[in-house]
């Protein structure tokens, strides 16, 4: 399975493609009054749905997949008694498939048939594709293990703050923090290399945005970033490619992933705003209340 995009619902989707489109990285891709969709220069035909609504949500996050893969999943679905619906993409790009919930009500949708589109070269600066989505969890070890059994993925590492899932060679194209609540914790974007990420950083630093986190590098995954805030409210993140790793990976625990006193990432050179990052990390939930 690949990782494609993920859809959010909030009440003012031009100015979120705004910031995503003229700061951020990404391209536009089409849409409507209620609806943008924005590309990266990779072969996806969008990353980023944006759908008006009263309030921010998430509402879904969708990977491609072959028929067969979707198959195995009905099965272990109806084997341990998950709800399924059927999904036909009216999204760019198309696919049909299914759609299931997470333990906390977080919509993951597993298209197949979905259109490629042809890659964009000379935009060094434009994010690649998404690398992962981070999902807040009331029990990340159960949302985890939902995804083994149901999705058929597989737990990567874990550390003290997160569960990382993988569905395919990339270290991680989904995590679980244990937050204790349920909610969107960020999105990643790959960049091209380093220098497209720090560019980022420095693009945002002309607007006035400095990081929430980073410049950094991740101990699971590898991968180098910096976090921000959007002004629409997510916190988006500039990455590098995660680590890809062999069938036999070992997964590590927590004490696998410790850090000398008052470092957080493998550099240990930049501080993370808490308060900041925990506020936003509430914003885009999975459910109406």
């Amino acid at each position: 399975m690949e990782l494609r995009s993920i859809e959010l619902e909030l009440p003012d989707p031009e100015e979120a493609a705004r910031f995503l489109t003229g700061i951020w990285g990404l391209g536009e891709a089409g849409g409507d009054i209620d609806s943008c969709y924005l590309r990266g220069s990779g072969d996806q035909p969008y990353l980023v749905g944006l759908h008006r609504s009263d309030h921010p949500l998430v509402r879904s996050v969708t990977f491609l997949a072959t028929v067969g893969e979707i198959e195995a999943v009905r099965l272990r679905a109806a084997q341990h008694g998950v709800a399924l619906v059927e999904a036909t993409s009216t999204d760019p790009g198309a696919g049909v498939g299914i759609a299931l919930a997470l333990p906390d009500g977080a919509v993951i949708r597993l298209l197949a048939g979905a259109k490629r589109v042809e890659p964009v070269a000379g935009v060094p600066d434009r994010a690649v594709r998404l690398t992962h989505v981070v999902l807040n969890a009331v029990d990340a070890e159960a949302t985890a293990r939902f995804a083994e059994d149901i999705l058929g993925f597989r737990v990567s590492d874990r550390t003290k703050g997160m569960v990382f899932v993988r569905c395919n060679a990339s270290h991680h194209s989904i995590a679980f923090a244990r937050a204790g609540f349920a909610s969107l914790n960020h999105i990643a974007f790959e960049m091209a290399d380093m220098d497209a990420v720090m560019r980022g950083i420095g693009r945002l630093r002309d607007v006035g945005m400095v990081p929430a986190w980073g410049p950094g590098r991740h101990g699971p995954g590898a991968n180098i970033f910096a976090y921000f805030i959007a002004p629409f409210g997510a916190v988006v993140e500039f990455s590098t490619a995660v680590e890809i790793v062999d069938e036999d990976y070992q997964t590590g625990a927590p004490e696998d992933w410790t850090w000398p006193p008052n470092r957080i990432d493998q550099w240990g050179i930049s501080g993370k705003d808490m308060a900041a990052l925990g506020a936003a990390e509430r914003v885009f939930r999975f459910r109406r209340s």
